[in-house]
């Protein structure tokens, strides 16, 4: 696959469209003026629900009064407003034939008629008709006040530019594009500039323009940290991605994918966890690739070495040379047989154990998954609607805990294997623990948890960022799962010395036994499965934490006693 073709490939996937347009929802002029007409004519109580309704975006109730006010009133200048509400509403529900039959309909007296051009090659770019669409917005180019109209001007350049992206008339795309383009910067929106970016760097991408189009892809990424439109955040960084893979730079890629992952939403894209991973799996495999060029290179260098020795013996004393030779080699193949056993013997250890948890929580949770959908199914047929949406919540948890197992099985194999990437910098704790909190917001109101931050504004440590936030999720979720409705979990901090910092994750939930707090700080070991293991679970989850604190230059310690809660301290460097 070419670079072209795998490039746009990828955006097919997360956008409806290769590239990108600008349309708007609700016109914020076309709003208060329908407002108005509301309040002159208050005798059309058909008009106001419609106009109320369609600002509402409730696009079924504005069709409903709409209709009922365009069967009984003569008032043309209200009738041109439903059937734009109309024609809006059937794009909205993406009924394309019945949108473009509404606004047809619309006078030209009308005084947001441009607006309804707009509307329409908006219609026809959706439809990939881009040479109608075209037509349309052009007929609007020349209108002196499209702010007067609820939209600006660069936006009918950016949407003329798109359509002629997609016919492959890549002057007159780039003509418009470079319009909006200076419009945008003028204004200085950010998220707008995005996709005139996005659509410029495409434009070059096409015709192999590589040295102009990535300086609009990078330009694109670094606004996009500025906005909080998360679609425009996981576009970006997919674009510095694709482009880093066509560069054969698969670990800049890998940095780009983990960032795009870190916006999706993780319960409806859980399958995307394996797609990561295969990335992560190329990443490795060229890596062992160039270690093997390597060994090769110096096997044969040491069997250049071994064949001069060995002859070299041979012409000073042969037996006795080889006799001692054959007697090393021997001990030195032993030893190594030794050592490649004793290798393997761990290894299967380690893969028994792995199998162990995923045949064991994995199964526990589809199976789960199966009982609880056969009882939504039974449910569907009842109309419970209560015992429906329990049945939704319970499916989210089991998915949830299945994903936090895979999650955690990944980060576990990346350390065991030396291929996860460590950086440490200055961390501003109480942000990182806001944002945890923001994460497990809806788990913690779930079970009515209080959740406290009293870690100190003024603390920064001295960490790898997402290794830090991987052991924060997995203690606050083993908290939030040990602890009993209407319990509370604190962070808190203290200051040991100029150095160190201790981080203290305190709940008051079950708490643990002596013998269970004993099992999870020994060393590199995962918890067997036991009568309670439902309870305990494998302890995957806290080993990991433990390896990724280690990492760190941090301690880890445990305070707990059955139905007393349980306290978590860590301990981590802090900046200088």
């Amino acid at each position: 696959m070419d670079k072209i073709n795998f490039s746009f490939f990828l955006l097919l996937i997360f956008f409806p469209t290769c590239f990108f347009s600008q349309n708007q929802t609700i016109n914020s002029v076309l709003n208060l003026e329908s407002k108005k007409k509301a309040l002159t004519f208050k005798e059309e109580i058909h008009f106001s629900k419609a106009q109320y309704y369609f600002h509402a975006n409730n696009w079924d109730s504005t069709l409903v009064y709409s209709m009922k006010h365009l069967s009984i009133s003569r008032n043309k200048e209200l009738n041109d407003y439903c059937h734009y509400f109309r024609g809006f509403s059937f794009k909205k529900k993406k009924l394309f034939k019945e949108a473009n039959s509404e606004l047809r309909l619309i006078s030209k007296k009308f005084v947001f008629y441009p607006l309804v051009n707009k509307t329409l090659g908006e219609i026809f770019l959706e439809l990939k008709e881009f040479k109608k669409a075209i037509d349309f917005f052009k007929e609007i180019e020349k209108y002196p006040l499209a702010n007067k109209q609820g939209f600006k001007k660069s936006i009918v350049y950016q949407n003329i530019g798109t359509c002629y992206l997609h016919l492959n008339e890549f002057e007159k795309a780039e003509e418009y594009l470079f319009k909006s383009k200076v419009l945008e910067e003028k204004d200085g929106n950010d998220s707008e500039l995005i996709n005139v970016y996005m659509n410029i760097a495409n434009l070059y991408y096409l015709q192999y323009k590589d040295n102009l189009a990535i300086p609009y892809f990078e330009k694109s990424y670094g606004l996009s940290k500025k906005v909080n439109d998360f679609n425009k955040k996981r576009g970006a960084a997919m674009n510095m991605a694709v482009i880093e893979e066509n560069r054969g730079n698969f670990k800049k890629a890998l940095v780009y994918r983990k960032e795009f992952e870190q916006w999706k939403d993780s319960l409806n894209n859980q399958n995307k966890v394996w797609e990561l991973a295969d990335y992560e799996k190329k990443f490795a495999v060229a890596q062992k690739q160039k270690q093997i060029k390597v060994l090769e290179v110096e096997n044969k260098l040491k069997d250049t070495q071994r064949n001069a020795l060995f002859f070299s013996a041979i012409g000073l004393l042969l037996i006795l040379t080889g006799g001692v030779y054959l007697y090393a080699q021997k001990v030195k193949n032993g030893k190594t047989i030794l050592r490649q056993k004793n290798k393997l013997d761990e290894l299967n250890t380690t893969k028994d154990q792995l199998f162990s948890i995923v045949s064991h929580d994995l199964r526990s949770s589809v199976n789960a998954l199966k009982t609880s959908n056969s009882k939504l199914s039974a449910t569907l047929e009842t109309k419970n609607y209560d015992e429906l949406n329990q049945l939704i919540i319970q499916n989210s948890g089991i998915a949830n805990g299945a994903y936090s197992l895979l999650d955690n099985l990944l980060h576990w194999a990346l350390l065991q294997t030396k291929q996860l990437y460590f950086h440490k910098e200055s961390v501003h704790l109480h942000s990182v623990i806001q944002q945890i909190e923001y994460n497990y917001k809806p788990l913690l109101l779930d079970k009515a948890i209080t959740f406290e931050n009293s870690v100190s504004k003024n603390i920064f440590l001295f960490v790898d960022l997402d290794s830090l936030k991987i052991v924060f999720r997995n203690l606050l979720d083993n908290a939030i799962k040990f602890s009993k409705e209407n319990g509370q979990i604190t962070f808190s901090a203290n200051e040991i010395d100029s150095d160190f910092c201790q981080v203290i994750i305190q709940d008051t939930g079950i708490g643990m036994s002596i013998n269970t707090i004993d099992e999870l700080l020994q060393e590199g070991e995962l918890l067997a499965k036991k009568s309670n293991s439902e309870i305990i679970g494998t302890g995957l989850g806290l080993q990991l934490c433990k390896q990724m604190i280690k990492k760190n230059s941090g301690t880890f310690e445990i305070e707990s006693e059955l139905n007393q809660g349980t306290k978590m301290i860590l301990t981590f460097p802090k900046t200088k």
